[in-house]
């Protein structure tokens, strides 16, 4: 997990969420007998490096949970643990071979290195963002971590190899349970691998004795006893999504692949197709409540995607085992699942890239329960024979009006926008184009890698001729790496106040690994490309601009934020950054009126630290508002909000709209809304 940070540095890209059972907290003097479970928070990078069954002393800051939480307290820790001798053998074993995985891996492009580790064990550590996001559109996320299908998968060759030495039905019973024991153990003893662990077992039971009637009460006494067991699980969409396809793979997979065997479709393909389907009919009310969308590619997906998983996943294990033995062999086996590493990458990216890949649909229970009222109806119709001719004209019929309306009135990307503001969470990214199709400058590039990729990825930009990124806080760096990875970078600009340290380092390390020459934007200075215009307006806070040392205050570096006037096809667009009372107020000073503008990008995510009379010389007609939903940070202030109202500016924000673009018009300004909920306002 990686934690949200804000001014300050972040985590670690595999920032460390650990929940500890604890016996005893130490207080001033005394000992606390907690008799229950700690939610710890971690910052410090070490912390990565921690096995389970480790023993460690860490002091921090304790904090009460949160209301309905059953942990007993939270504990934030910044500072790297006090180790007390080493973890178990085993788990010592289960690092090395985790390692021995990752080494092996890297004679794989960069993006199917990463993929390999994390399909096989549930290691993201070098997976890249862009991938991550591309599953996830795709509906194939569930590929990135350890679930039954991998438990069933492994111990299901297992059994395959029991059966080809012809050892009995215990023998093989007992090798399959150890095999399950020891990827437990490699994948990392984790709640949800310990209930993936549990699900497969199930599955595997009814599968291999073809007991499915026996299957539901196995699953349900399962559930009974896991609930017991940690009744958190009880509001766990997770555990959720894992009964229900368990549930699936027992109960209706089988069925299915049955029928298919019956319309003469080879046996592994029947259940290659079968099970893929058969999960995601299951969860698709589940995940519709939680996303408000109903993705139209995913079972497509999953179906190309299903007859490489499971080579991939055998191949993987064995090269993890040999990694630690002979890592030419390791290698070797990591060459072999190349070609299914290649086909996961491009069936995720272009089912990503399809337009209309997903439908916009009620969330919360009203629209779960609306889709199992549809699927219980198209499950009726298609029972009779001439209704199933009907809803396949009627599909037909639907695609035939909808994609030539889809083609001259896209939704997203807005054409010949000029402006786009990316929804990336508590954070800033503001785009604006240039004449070239898929060539546009980008200032600053928020917390999540991952938001900032499909941002891009929607308004199909390969090329970035200069990447600004206005002040060297979290929430506006935090995604540069993965946007130098994905896109041809021409050069990244940044404040002449190159602070904290930490973060002009990996600035630096960044830009030189991308080979992206660095450089300063100064006050005064201009650019141009066809199209667009940008003037460098700021910062001129003396006092910003004289922050030294290592502890430069939060407001200091928000004033030496880089301001930009940008000339656009949609008229003039002022960015401020974060700009506060004192950088506004040093603008007002040597601008005056030449700040007015169109569109204003509110500085600050819309905090209380904005003067009435900077937003009324501004005096925009449409107020930008980069900001995440309930941030702890009360953002953006009501006052500035009905300031903006006051002088008759249109608020657009990206905690309520999602993604927003502006193009021009005749009649002014057009706004198009995508995520959320997607309009286009014309003004």
């Amino acid at each position: 997990m990686r934690t949200p940070a804000y001014g300050g540095r972040p985590a670690n890209r595999n920032g460390t969420v650990l929940t500890l059972a604890l016996d005893t907290a130490h207080t001033t003097g005394e000992t606390l007998s907690v008799g229950g479970t700690v939610l710890l928070l971690a910052m410090h990078e070490s912390w990565s490096d921690i096995s389970p069954g480790q023993r460690l002393r860490t002091t921090g800051k304790l904090a009460p949970a949160q209301p309905g939480d059953l942990t007993v307290a939270a504990l934030r820790v910044h500072n790297a643990p006090e180790l007390l001798g080493t973890p178990p053998f085993w788990q010592r074993a289960a690092t090395h071979i985790r390692a021995g995985l990752r080494q092996a891996s890297s004679v794989l492009p960069t993006d199917q290195a990463g993929l390999l580790p994390s399909l096989v064990v549930g290691d993201t550590t070098t997976l890249a963002p862009r991938v991550i996001a591309d599953f996830r559109t795709a509906g194939l996320a569930h590929l990135l971590a350890v679930s039954g299908t991998n438990l069933a998968i492994v111990c299901g060759a297992v059994l395959l190899l029991c059966r080809a030495l012809r050892t009995g039905p215990r023998t093989a019973t007992a090798v399959a349970a150890l095999a399950l024991l020891g990827f437990v153990i490699l994948a990392r003893p984790q709640p949800s691998v310990l209930r993936a662990a549990v699900m497969a077992a199930i599955a595997l039971y009814a599968l291999t004795t073809g007991r499915d009637r026996a299957a539901i009460p196995a699953l349900a006494g399962t559930v009974t006893i896991l609930l017991l067991a940690d009744p958190e699980l009880a509001g766990d969409l997770g555990f959720l999504l894992s009964v229900l396809a368990t549930a699936a793979l027992v109960l209706l997979a089988p069925r299915w692949s049955d029928a298919l065997r019956r319309r003469q479709v080879p046996g592994g393909l029947a259940e290659a197709l079968a099970i893929p389907a058969a999960a995601h009919l299951f969860t698709a009310p589940v995940v519709v409540g939680m996303t408000g969308e109903l993705s139209l590619t995913a079972i497509l997906a999953n179906l190309l995607a299903a007859p490489v998983v499971a080579l991939a996943t055998v191949l993987g294990v064995l090269a993890a085992v040999l990694s630690v033995i002979h890592p030419g062999a390791a290698e070797l086996l990591v060459h072999l699942t190349g070609p299914a590493m290649w086909w996961l990458v491009t069936v995720a990216h272009q089912a990503a890239a399809i337009p209309m890949a997903t439908l916009p649909w009620p969330s919360g229970l009203g629209g779960a329960f609306l889709l199992i009222g549809v699927l219980i109806v198209l499950a009726l119709v298609l029972r009779q024979r001439r209704f199933r001719v009907l809803l396949i004209a009627a599909a037909l019929l639907a695609l035939l009006v909808l994609v030539p309306i889809r083609a001259l009135r896209p939704g997203w990307p807005l054409p010949d926008w000029a402006v786009v503001a990316c929804d990336v969470d508590q954070g800033d990214a503001i785009v604006l184009a240039t004449a070239e199709p898929g060539r546009a400058v980008l200032v600053d590039t928020g917390p999540d890698p991952i938001a900032i990729t499909n941002c891009l990825r929607d308004l199909d930009i390969d090329r970035i001729p200069l990447l600004v990124l206005t002040h060297l806080h979290a929430d506006h760096i935090g995604g540069l790496s993965e946007v130098l990875a994905g896109h041809q970078v021409g050069a990244v600009a940044i404040s002449p106040v190159q602070q904290p340290p930490w973060a002009i380092k990996e600035i630096r390390r960044a830009t030189e690994s991308a080979g992206v020459p660095l450089t300063e934007l100064r006050p005064g200075t201009s650019t141009s490309w066809p199209g667009l215009t940008i003037d460098i307006l700021g910062p001129r806070s003396p006092a910003a601009l004289g922050a030294t040392g290592d502890r430069v205050g939060g407001t200091a570096l928000n004033d030496a934020s880089v301001v930009i006037r940008a000339h656009t096809t949609a008229g003039r667009v002022l960015l401020t950054g974060d700009i506060e009372l004192a950088g506004q107020a040093d603008l007002l000073a040597d601008k005056g009126s030449e700040l007015a503008a169109d569109i204003l990008k509110v500085p600050h995510h819309g905090s209380r630290y904005s003067l009435p009379r900077f937003l009324a010389t501004v005096r925009p007609r449409i107020a930008l508002i980069s900001v995440g939903a309930d941030n702890d940070y009360g953002h953006p202030s009501p006052l500035i909000l009905e300031t903006l109202r006051t002088q008759g500016t249109h608020i657009l924000r990206t905690d309520q709209d999602g993604d927003l673009a502006i193009a021009p018009s005749p009649e002014g300004p057009v706004i198009s809304r995508h995520g959320k909920q997607e309009s286009r306002t014309p003004r």
